[in-house]
């Protein structure tokens, strides 16, 4: 069985595909045959030694995919071999097949395609967190943000226009305007420097938006910070890029509100996670929420596909398919 494991922490050389023993899967588990996998910052963090620290060497990259059940571990019930899934958050994922706790699954309907599914569980799971839990957005509310058109960020604008909010989108070259303008994004600032805060308050009349959903990184924070209205809410999210420093808490301005978002704290339960996947699908179904066609790689090919990602040039999702 083909796995992309990494050898050791650094750069996207320290990637190998390796073949490693057909798994089995043990009480509360499934055994699944991986159609497509999701490439997420997150993994890119692990290979760089961000986390998993207490895993050894080497090491099973991946968290997210869909695919269909091949072999049922015991005292599984709730599906059946031959059953379309999906799931996040299990390590392992860049593989062919995987051993996946049945709780980390949810059903896929027949009208939501494994890559679709592949391309939505991480950042739409993400991306409903931030919009419907951590800040609500209401309607007349003006939200930036920042990615605009990467995958997480579409999905973000879009979530945003259905709850009746309007959306100033940066993105990072001119070549992705039309990308964020493609996903509903009002307004769209083309930026690499973090100088956006001035064009934001234009926009906003001088007033700042609601809530600023910031995943880019130390280089944009304060810009953030002062694209903020009175009581606005700073959503601070991604880890990869590095955080800000040290915070002097009384330093923050405006009575703003700042918190470090994680959407494992949106879907801490089983139910919970097959009810908000249930909730995307539904959306997906209905027209109110596409998924942009994803760029896909081989799974040799997982380092390739890491280095488009740090190069901040690719938009949409990408997968690996085995």
């Amino acid at each position: 069985m083909k796995t992309v494991m990494m050898t050791a922490t650094g750069g996207a050389d320290v990637l190998a595909v390796m073949d490693l023993p057909e798994p089995s899967p043990g009480p509360g588990e499934v055994l699944v045959d991986i159609a497509a996998s999701g490439v997420n910052f997150m993994d890119i963090g692990v290979r760089q030694g961000m986390s998993w620290l207490d895993m050894p060497l080497p090491r099973a990259l991946g968290v997210e995919g869909a695919g269909r059940v091949a072999a049922l571990g015991e005292g599984v019930t709730d599906f059946a071999v031959g059953q379309r899934v999906a799931w996040v958050y299990a390590p392992g994922s860049y593989a062919e097949r995987a051993v996946i706790p049945a709780a980390s699954l949810v059903p896929l309907p027949d009208n939501i395609d494994d890559r679709t599914a592949a391309s939505l569980m991480m950042q739409g799971l993400t991306a409903s967190h931030f919009t419907t839990d951590f800040y609500p957005v209401q309607p007349g509310d003006v939200a930036l943000v920042h990615a605009a058109a990467g995958g997480l960020g579409q999905l973000l604008t879009q979530i945003i226009k259905l709850r009746g909010g309007t959306v100033i989108g940066r993105v990072s070259s001119a070549a992705k305007v039309d990308v964020a303008k493609a996903a509903g994004a009002d307004h769209v600032i083309v930026d690499t420097k973090g100088n956006f805060v001035e064009e934001v308050l234009r926009l906003t009349h001088g007033e700042g938006v609601h809530v600023v959903y910031d995943g880019s990184g130390p280089a944009t924070f304060h810009g953030s910070l002062a694209s903020l209205r009175r009581s606005g809410t700073f959503c601070w999210f991604g880890p990869v890029l590095g955080g800000p420093g040290q915070i002097d808490i009384m330093s923050l301005p405006r009575s703003i509100k700042l918190g470090y978002a994680v959407f494992s704290d949106h879907i801490h339960t089983p139910d919970l996670l097959r009810a908000r996947a249930s909730r995307l699908f539904d959306w997906i179904r209905e027209g109110a929420l596409k998924v942009a066609p994803a760029t896909t790689f081989p799974l040799a090919d997982a380092a390739k596909a890491h280095l488009a990602m740090e190069s901040r040039t690719t938009v949409g999702k990408l997968l690996l398919i085995p």
